[in-house]
């Protein structure tokens, strides 16, 4: 905390750490700290002291120096107190969707064996969050704690920082207030808003999700490719007894586990290729529908990565991570959603590589499984290679903005794409998403990349 003859504790917020740090500050400082009324004390005393000189009234020069004294005595108690105090945030939740509040949790404890006078808590927070919090604390008793919160809220998703905390110390008669900060910020994430969509049969998913899925070898972190040896508690039905002759030991077989589908949610950001901005044009819509999807294939077992124009796929510099816990990839998307921006990429050649040279670590040349693509507007030449993308995928589904009031035009751009094998879903910036998914589904009797029409 920075000021004059102060000693605080600043803890941190999510990560638990506390910072320890002392400064002395000068007189000079706490000079600068003098308040209107302080200022305006002190230059009616020097002025009554000029008048007390010149006209040679001695009461007059005691009244001059009481007016001059007091605003410096006030300086003087104020820079030599030793106030001790610890502060620290939490904030309630850290992700947080858009248009939703967080709460912020702030405490104050008095590690001094002397009462703190009136203090003023100033909390910074960006603009976008709302205004900021200010709080007054009475005088807080040696080892006293104070608790105190406020509500944030933005309609616009993010990484927002939080802090640092600043802490006004003034004197009983207003005289001087000094302001100090703490060190310490903590972020907030607001993530896109998600909507719950329905459960469908989308096209090129393995059936039934589950008697119906593949079955593969376990992976590292089970059991290997090949017989291993015996450990502690293993099922002696497993002994694979040819091996275990050949070793000399007890050797197990190794186990099959179901294969769990995958799925690639494609987020076109380029700047080209979107029109409007805010929270309600199409490019924040396909956002949040990115971030919906994602949660609800990953609550359906799928192993989800998204993949954006820049073909750097999340979780994973490679695709990788697909038996990460369905909990953290959907942090991991959410945050990278939370922060997603237009590109300057000229198209999708890039997303195009990233899907044709590994299919969420199949290893290269495998199909991806199951491509949901938010497009945004399309040329000839990205319809082609969106056409290509397809066949690197066992099913498809597209969802792109409407471009045109007439339906036959809309069906004119979406025809190369279904002629294809997509699915292609048009939407209007604000349309109910989980309306729009069902007509992804095909056990509802439609043909897989002639599911939904435009002009419906």
């Amino acid at each position: 905390m920075d000021g004059p003859g102060t000693a605080v504790r600043d803890t941190g917020g999510a990560d638990g750490s506390v910072r320890t740090e002392e400064r002395r500050g000068s007189l000079r400082a706490a000079l600068a700290g003098l308040t209107t009324r302080g200022r305006s004390f002190l230059a009616a005393g020097a002025a009554a002291m000029v008048c007390a000189y010149v006209l040679g009234q001695g009461d007059l020069l005691r009244v001059g120096v009481l007016l001059a004294a007091l605003p410096l005595v006030c300086v003087v108690v104020l820079h030599r107190t030793r106030h001790r105090v610890a502060a620290s945030r939490r904030l309630s939740p850290v992700r947080v969707p858009a248009r939703e509040e967080a709460r912020v949790h702030l405490r104050l404890d008095n590690v001094s064996r002397l009462p703190t006078s009136l203090l003023m808590l100033q909390d910074q927070v960006p603009y976008v969050l709302g205004p900021r919090p200010r709080f007054v604390l009475e005088r807080v008793e040696p080892g006293g704690r104070r608790e105190v919160s406020y509500r944030v809220r933005s309609d616009l998703r993010g990484r927002y920082p939080i802090g640092p905390l600043q802490l006004r110390l003034t004197d009983p008669f207003g005289m001087v207030e000094l302001t100090r900060s703490f060190s310490s910020h903590d972020t907030l994430t607001v993530v896109p808003r998600t909507e719950e969509l329905p459960p469908v049969r989308l096209a090129g998913e393995a059936a039934g999700l589950g008697e119906g899925r593949h079955r593969s070898p376990a992976m590292a972190g089970d059991d290997d490719v090949i017989p291993r040896g015996y450990r502690h508690g293993d099922d002696l039905r497993r002994v694979h007894w040819r091996s275990t002759a050949r070793h000399g030991e007890l050797m197990v077989r190794r186990e099959e586990q179901p294969q769990r589908p995958r799925c690639t949610v494609l987020l076109d950001t380029r700047r080209a290729a979107w029109a409007g901005s805010g929270p309600e044009s199409a490019f924040e819509w396909a956002v949040s529908g990115a971030a919906s999807v994602a949660l609800h294939l990953l609550e359906r077992g799928y192993a989800v990565r998204l993949l954006t124009d820049a073909g750097a796929p999340v979780p994973g510099p490679d695709g990788g991570g697909t038996d990460t816990a369905a909990a953290d990839t959907a942090g991991l998307i959410l945050d990278t959603l939370a922060v997603v921006e237009h590109s300057g990429e000229p198209g999708l050649a890039r997303a195009y590589e990233a899907l044709r040279g590994g299919s969420g670590g199949s290893g290269g040349g495998g199909q991806e499984g199951l491509l949901v693509a938010f497009l945004g507007s399309l040329d000839d030449e990205q319809t082609v290679l969106a056409g290509r993308m397809r066949q690197r995928a066992g099913g498809a589904v597209a969802l792109l903005p409407r471009g045109f009031r007439e339906p036959a035009a809309q069906e004119e751009r979406e025809r190369p794409l279904r002629e294809a094998g997509w699915t292609v879903l048009p939407y209007a910036p604000g349309e109910a998403l989980p309306d729009l998914w069902r007509q992804a589904d095909r056990s509802a009797g439609g043909v897989p990349g002639r599911t939904a029409r435009s002009g419906r």
